[in-house]
């Protein structure tokens, strides 16, 4: 398999983190969207709405969108559950990691720590707005490990890696994290899982 991948995304690492747990080994292929290199004929050709994470099966099949990567890697998996109503669950945090969190932690992070935001009273409000809604967002995920290690059925699935990818860097964003204690921990326990690498990590421990 081939990931085409920007190595600062949390998105990309959502993918990059299960495929080093399965050891999975795969290609990995850098793209820098700053110099729109997902916006070429020959990418868009791969995937239309120019974006990655990208995951290229065996059989040239090309497989958009981190949570339904997550979802088709994790199958017959331990990071998938067998219940139905876990396996409900574990979609229900993958929708709210896409609505709720994902498009305003990860914004925050962007503008602040990649790309780099204009100082200007509308630039301030719109990320004002984007870590209030970030804050509301860690909010429900502190409310939810009130006396639970993991998001769903008390162990560790794609729901964490989910969640995972931009929580750890929230602090890229301007969110303190010490503000959730259970956040931090579950935190943790994500990292102290077998397999686990880093954002800056694009191998699988196969490769």
């Amino acid at each position: 398999m081939k990931l085409y991948d920007y190595p600062k995304s949390g998105n990309g690492y959502k993918a990059r983190l299960l495929l080093a747990q399965l050891n999975q080994p795969y290609d990995y292929i850098p793209l820098d969207i700053l110099r729109g290199e997902t916006r070429t004929d020959s990418f868009l050709q791969k995937n239309p709405n120019g974006r990655i994470p990208l995951l290229e099966l065996d059989d040239g099949t090309f497989l958009p969108e981190s949570n339904a990567i997550l979802f088709f890697l994790a199958q017959g998996s331990r990071y998938w559950p067998s219940a139905t109503l876990e396996q409900a669950q574990v979609l229900q945090w993958l929708f709210f990691e896409q609505y709720s969190h994902e498009p305003n932690i990860a914004t925050a992070r962007f503008w602040l720590s990649i790309k780099g935001l204009e100082d200007t009273p509308f630039n301030n409000g719109l990320l004002a707005q984007k870590q209030k809604q970030g804050r509301a967002a860690l909010e429900v995920m502190e409310t939810h490990l009130n006396n639970r290690p993991f998001f769903v059925g008390d162990r560790y699935t794609i729901a964490d890696m989910a969640l995972y990818a931009y929580t750890h860097v929230a602090g890229e964003g301007g969110f303190t994290l010490s503000d959730y204690p259970n956040v931090s921990h579950w935190l943790g326990r994500v990292c102290g899982q077998p397999g686990h690498v880093t954002l800056g990590q694009w191998q699988s421990a196969a490769s």
